[in-house]
């Protein structure tokens, strides 16, 4: 998976909260960021691999077969979908249409691209009173993939955050979830993502 963001939005701690929830659940996982010396909202991404068998590798992800985009402010500044593989995933934070953000032509000349948006500012302001969508996203990857279950990614924020912060970002993911699963019309199975090459 890649997540692409700025400076300031939890780009690093969704990596690492979804390699957590993860591991939660008995896999091997590794996150990693890559970034400089950028100031807060410089363009951030970060990297998580999960798999069944210990992961070797340490290069960023140049074919993922998940994009998550915290800041759609991004969408026609970086290449946010380079290498994204057909039939891969995007969940974008925004309460836009594809259409809306200028991306009807990404959808249409993506194989089987599973592509979803969510107002996860929105739904973070509300729960937790700061509009940071990075937890509240990782409810809408769980719903979207399967790769990791609701309740391991609220063990995650639990294990990262405490009381009020803690219970607010859960139910914010809880929220994005079931958006997800209400706009997909059905329950996912898990993805089966590709293995990380050694």
């Amino acid at each position: 998976m890649r997540i692409h963001g700025r400076g300031g939005q939890g780009v690093v701690t969704a990596a690492d909260l979804l390699a957590l929830a993860a591991f939660e659940e008995g896999r091997f996982a590794q996150s990693f960021p890559s970034f400089g010396s950028e100031r807060t909202g410089a363009p951030v991404v970060a990297y998580c691999r999960l798999d069944e068998r210990m992961i070797r590798t340490r290069e960023p992800v140049v074919e993922p077969d998940a994009v998550i985009v915290i800041d759609p402010t991004l969408v026609h500044q970086v290449d946010l979908f380079s290498g994204l593989k057909d039939g891969g995933f995007v969940l974008i934070n925004t309460a836009k249409t594809f259409e809306q953000l200028g991306l009807g032509s990404l959808l249409s000349r993506t194989h089987h691209l599973r592509a979803m948006t969510a107002p996860a500012s929105d739904i973070a302001q509300r729960h937790t009173g700061r509009p940071l969508p990075n937890a509240a996203l990782l409810g809408g990857f769980a719903a979207q993939t399967a790769e990791v279950s609701l309740e391991a990614v609220g063990t995650a924020i639990r294990d990262r955050f405490t009381d009020a912060v803690a219970e607010g970002n859960v139910a914010a993911a809880s929220e994005v979830y079931e958006h997800v699963r209400r706009h997909t019309g059905q329950h996912a199975e898990r993805a089966a993502l590709s293995a990380p090459t050694d």
